[in-house]
């Protein structure tokens, strides 16, 4: 497990800094609000902050698009594609979720501070897991079943866990799908799956790729377009 050092990063909140033999330069990256820098082994923290200050205001921008997870506690309600969430307290030491009438129940021990890293690191991986037992579950069959309505032909459908395409499509026609789709409406969910299935006819963003989608969309890809930029990945 790599070992990160935190540090007072001002606006950009913690940098969770780490050494890394595989590198020669400073390198850095957000991913979920959080600000990542790695150093080469030789290199100083003073020269890490000398370079994070020269990046700052790409950063902020970065991390405005890249907005950190919500909070999970009691008063959360969320709903996905196939299920809702409620989290709730007992007297066992131990975490433990079960699904029932639609709704995944996380069970905390009474003393979890919602504030705590670990503690949220710990509910949103029962939330990943049943995301992904979910969509694949769902998703392999709505394709199937989009595909067979607009006649398009694929090799196979992979889930994983992409936190920077909804989807993709190779040239041998194996579609990606992340598991964030289950985030989704049903209807930007076909928008994703249509989206990927044009592709096995034109793996570009083409005039005809966009007649194609506008065709089996009756019309409204600006509007889903439009609608799927407010919404965020995992």
């Amino acid at each position: 497990m790599v070992e990160y050092k935190k540090i007072n990063g001002g606006d950009l909140g913690v940098i969770f800094l780490k050494r890394s033999s595989r590198t020669r330069r400073y390198m850095l990256h957000v991913d979920r609000g959080r600000v990542y820098a790695t150093m080469p082994v030789g290199g100083t923290e003073r020269e890490m902050l000398a370079f994070l200050y020269r990046q700052h205001d790409r950063l902020l921008r970065m991390l405005d698009k890249s907005p950190g997870r919500e909070t999970l506690d009691e008063s959360t309600e969320l709903h996905f594609l196939t299920f809702g969430l409620r989290i709730i307290r007992n007297r066992r030491e131990n975490y433990y979720s079960v699904v029932k009438d639609g709704i995944l129940y996380i069970s905390c021990p009474v003393q979890a501070d919602f504030s705590d890293e670990k503690v949220q690191e710990i509910l949103w991986g029962i939330v990943e897991r049943m995301l992904r037992f979910e969509a694949k579950r769902v998703l392999p069959e709505r394709l199937k079943m989009l595909a067979r309505k607009h006649g398009f032909q694929y090799d196979s459908v992979k889930i994983n866990n992409s936190r920077s395409q909804w989807g993709s499509c190779t040239s041998r026609k194996v579609i990606n799908l992340s598991l964030s789709l289950m985030t989704l409406p049903e209807y930007l969910v076909d928008y994703i799956l249509l989206h990927e299935l044009c592709h096995t006819v034109e793996m570009n963003h083409s005039k005809n790729f966009w007649l194609l989608m506008n065709k089996v969309t009756k019309g409204k890809v600006k509007t889903y377009r439009a609608e799927l930029k407010n919404c965020r990945m995992l």
